[in-house]
């Protein structure tokens, strides 16, 4: 499998499930988190075949740390056309509020003493 090329007005996103596998996919700059979340479950890769689907589309996009919220385009990220970037994706109904990252890291900080951790319930 060698090098693919990107073409120089797409993002090519590297998708990490929980379970490390991966999977490659181009988008535009102007797609939202919700048209890459719609598209993914909608074409499901076949190496992902083990790996449950949800019954509905709760797949979450997780990039630097942080669930990305519907509307946010990879524009508005500033990811790079033309490049590969990698990001997780979790199965979960509901986001935190984006306000609330502070909360959430002093929540964590108890847990298990594992500071590169990403616990996905």
């Amino acid at each position: 499998m060698g090098t693919r090329l990107i073409p120089s007005d797409k993002i090519n996103l590297r998708l990490i499930l929980v379970s490390g596998k991966t999977h490659e996919f181009l988008f535009s700059p102007s797609d939202s988190a919700v048209d890459i979340a719609e598209h993914v479950y909608n074409h499901w890769p076949e190496d992902w075949a083990e790996e449950p689907l949800p019954p509905t589309n709760i797949l979450r996009l997780i990039y630097q740390g942080r669930f990305l919220h519907g509307n946010v385009t990879l524009t508005a990220l500033q990811l790079p056309t033309g490049k590969t970037t990698v990001m997780h994706l979790v199965a979960r109904e509901n986001l935190p509020e984006p306000n609330n990252q502070g909360q959430l890291k002093k929540d964590k900080s108890g847990e298990s003493g594992c500071s590169n951790c990403c616990v996905v319930l």
